[in-house]
């Protein structure tokens, strides 16, 4: 069976059932948050464990390594709109440990997406287009550098408000352990 009708299958059990009443709740999160965090799957039921987030507590922003990389991206805007639509107060942009994006070679990604059948040519246009693939694939030294970056794009972002906490930590993927990078309540006391 292929995954996708897996998948379905499941689903179809699982609203017949109405296994989704138990994670009923409104578009605004009840803990009035954002988490910016990785896509990592040692992530996916553990990060909201180690917070004590449940379903509806807070908005869950998801990408490679919790990096914002650009300030007018749809990972800001979702940060934007969650702010001013959702009526979120606070963002936490958690990194963790053992990251992928750690170091991350993009020569040896562009060899991957070439070997997957991307050709030179499409490679090529898009560096004549202005499009830096060696900058858009690099990751950052160390997670908290990354997260570092990240926590200052927000931070300073001119459409957010200038008392908006915004906090970084980094979560070990075996424990749950969160450390503080940089809390936003220091930040705006400043």
């Amino acid at each position: 069976m292929s995954l996708i009708n897996e998948i379905l299958d499941y689903n179809k059990e699982f609203v017949e059932t109405k296994q989704y009443q138990e994670f009923l709740t409104t578009k605004f999160p009840d803990k009035r948050m954002v988490v910016v965090t990785c896509m990592d799957t040692r992530l996916v039921e553990l990060l909201p464990k180690a917070m004590n987030l449940h379903n509806g507590d807070a908005k869950i922003l998801k990408n490679a390594g919790a990096i914002i990389s650009h300030p007018f991206g749809s990972l800001m805007r979702s940060i934007i709109v969650a702010v001013y639509q959702l009526e979120a107060d606070e963002v936490f942009v958690i990194g963790h440990y053992d990251c992928g994006m750690t170091g991350l070679n993009s020569d040896n990604v562009i060899e991957k997406v070439k070997a997957r059948g991307v050709s030179d040519e499409v490679i090529d246009t898009l560096g004549h287009a202005g499009i830096d693939l060696n900058r858009w694939l690099t990751g950052f030294n160390h997670v908290r550098e990354g997260i570092e970056k990240s926590v200052n794009i927000i931070r300073n972002h001119p459409l957010l408000p200038k008392n908006l906490p915004v906090h970084g930590l980094i979560i070990d993927p075996e424990t749950g352990r969160l450390d503080l990078v940089d809390s936003g309540y220091d930040a705006k006391a400043e």
